[in-house]
């Protein structure tokens, strides 16, 4: 690893200084024990008695001896600056031929499977509520309420109603849907039966839990890249809950599935995230001093996968790095590394200094080859920092436009979080399709068009964008058959073909006519080509689109 894998000197400290050439092997305690060490034996500090055995040293010499204490990794200084070879990634990514449209991303995610499940969901939760005000919901009212959400991220004004409000009224919100239907879907959105929640062992995520468990598949069907990252997400929420922490969401002590090993809480969260990732292709993990362990990375080097994270000192067991104050003295740039052989692993520790001190553990890069680097040279990145920003980029892409709907439900919230989470997956998607065609990033959409164009597909796309209001009027059909029983009428086309919204062109005729539509006194020279009637079409009367949707 060159020294742009490290924080850079400035202009006037640009020397990196070498580690001195003297260098001892840290000293390590012997152990009689022959066991090799391995990830699931664990680690125990030697000259520790184990909680069985007894005071009396000189007793128990013996039985001590006898003991199976599996080894600590033999940490050394390496004399050399042996470059590590750096290991090809065994896979690619696969090159799309076509490039889809915002709403074909969007659905990647939010499929009609999912959609049916909450439309039931929610409607059930109604009916639980008061059986006297059924919900009603459909997946395409649905997708409007979503597609409202959408452009509420997008305008960002500080509450819903002022969408409706007259003073600063937002057409795309307020033409899509009345503000009572919309407060109405918000109340009653559900995702699971409440009624089946199954004794003590309660999820903690039971309430979004089928929708939690469809958007983990679907993003696991995404093509991964060569370089991966683990990092926490936090979702913002001021309500109750116990899940609630200053940090990411907690849901809890997790089982460790019995097919992983355990390596400790945080390093377990790894494992389980790193299932999906192919073995034996030469990944590359990156993770934080939260995550980092030497049984966590000897693990994945098991299955093929190369890691890197920052490290505290407390997880390094048996190794001995230069003070903090030795590297301080020695300036900006000095740096001490350790290498260590377990099995087939080389772990690689270094310790450097810039404004403060920070570790590093790999299993497949170390601190050579050492060059001379601007510091403030944002085109070269370390190693580590180039690659383990993916979760803080999502993070501020979702910053950008995050739905703001406030709500005193815990899964109201997860859900408009996962609603921006998909936008922006989508869209990284779609430039990662782009840039496989050939497409300048200049013609590329920008996120903010991006995620308006998915807001309008979720709320025009195949939906009848006509709201009436007050009490439902009557029918044209209801209205014909009436004025039938007050006298001769002439006959209008079927509903089947009346109401197809197929081919209905509006054509001006010479002469003027009266409008078939039951109780309209307008006499249009304006025509339906298809059904061949007379309806008006002006600014005070529109009875073309009445007769053709009613």
């Amino acid at each position: 690893m060159d020294a742009q894998t490290f924080y850079r000197s400035k202009k006037h400290d640009q020397e990196v200084r070498l580690i001195p050439s003297d260098s001892e092997d840290s000293e390590l305690e012997e152990i009689d024990s022959e066991e090799e060490w391995t990830p699931e034996s664990g680690l125990r500090e030697t000259g520790m008695p184990d909680d069985n055995e007894s005071l009396d040293e000189e007793e128990n010499e013996d039985e001590a001896s006898q003991e199976d204490v599996p080894r600590l990794p033999r940490w050394r200084t390496p004399h050399n600056a042996n470059i590590t070879n750096y290991p090809e990634w065994q896979a690619g990514l696969p090159k799309s031929d076509d490039i889809k449209s915002p709403y074909e991303y969007f659905k990647m995610f939010f499929s009609e499977d999912i959609l049916e499940v909450v439309v039931e969901q929610s409607n059930l939760y109604a009916i639980q509520c008061n059986t006297n005000k059924p919900l009603n919901l459909t997946t395409k009212e649905l997708e409007q309420f979503m597609g409202t959400a959408v452009y509420m991220s997008l305008f960002g004004l500080p509450g819903t109603r002022m969408f409706w409000n007259k003073a600063t009224r937002v057409s795309q919100v307020a033409d899509t849907m009345s503000l009572n239907r919309w407060e109405f879907i918000k109340k009653c959105l559900h995702f699971n039966n409440n009624e089946v929640r199954q004794g003590e062992n309660v999820d903690p995520l039971h309430k979004i839990r089928p929708l939690v468990t469809h958007l983990t598949s679907k993003l696991q069907t995404i093509p991964m890249g060569e370089k991966l990252a683990v990092d926490e997400q936090m979702v913002p929420f001021k309500g109750r809950n116990r899940l609630k922490q200053y940090l990411p969401i907690y849901t809890g002590r997790v089982v460790q599935p019995p097919e992983l090993p355990d390596v400790g809480a945080s390093g377990n969260v790894v494992l389980r995230l790193a299932q999906p990732i192919p073995k034996h292709q030469k990944h590359k993990l990156f993770f934080d001093n939260w995550f980092t362990s030497v049984p966590l990375i000897l693990t994945l080097a098991q299955q093929g996968i190369h890691c890197a994270g920052t490290v505290r000192s407390n997880r390094l067991p048996g190794v001995s790095m230069m003070c903090d104050a030795e590297l301080k003295r020695t300036g900006r740039g000095s740096f001490d590394q350790k290498t260590a052989m377990v099995g087939e692993t080389t772990l690689h520790a270094v310790k450097w200094y810039d404004n403060r001190p920070v570790s590093l553990l790999s299993d497949y890069i170390g601190a050579h080859p050492v060059t001379d680097v601007d510091r403030w040279d944002g085109k070269q990145k370390k190693e580590y920092n180039k690659n383990m920003g993916g979760v803080d980029l999502l993070d501020s892409l979702i910053a950008l436009y995050r739905t703001k709907i406030r709500s005193k439900k815990w899964y109201h919230r997860l859900m408009f979080h996962f609603i921006d989470m998909t936008t922006v997956t989508a869209w990284l998607l779609y430039k990662r399709d782009c840039s496989s065609t050939g497409m300048s990033k200049e013609e590329q959409i920008r996120l903010y068009t991006f995620k308006s164009y998915i807001g309008e597909s979720l709320c025009k796309s195949g939906k009848n964008l006509e709201h009436k209001r007050g009490r439902p009027s009557s029918t044209i059909a209801g209205e014909y058959k009436e004025k039938r029983r007050r006298g001769p009428a002439t006959p209008i086309p079927v509903p089947d073909v009346r109401l197809d919204a197929t081919a209905h062109w509006m054509v001006m005729d010479e002469k003027k006519g009266r409008c078939k539509v039951p109780g309209c006194k307008g006499t249009p020279k304006a025509k339906c080509q298809k059904c061949d009637v007379r309806l008006c079409f002006t600014s005070t009367s529109n009875c073309f689109l009445r007769f053709h949707t009613e």
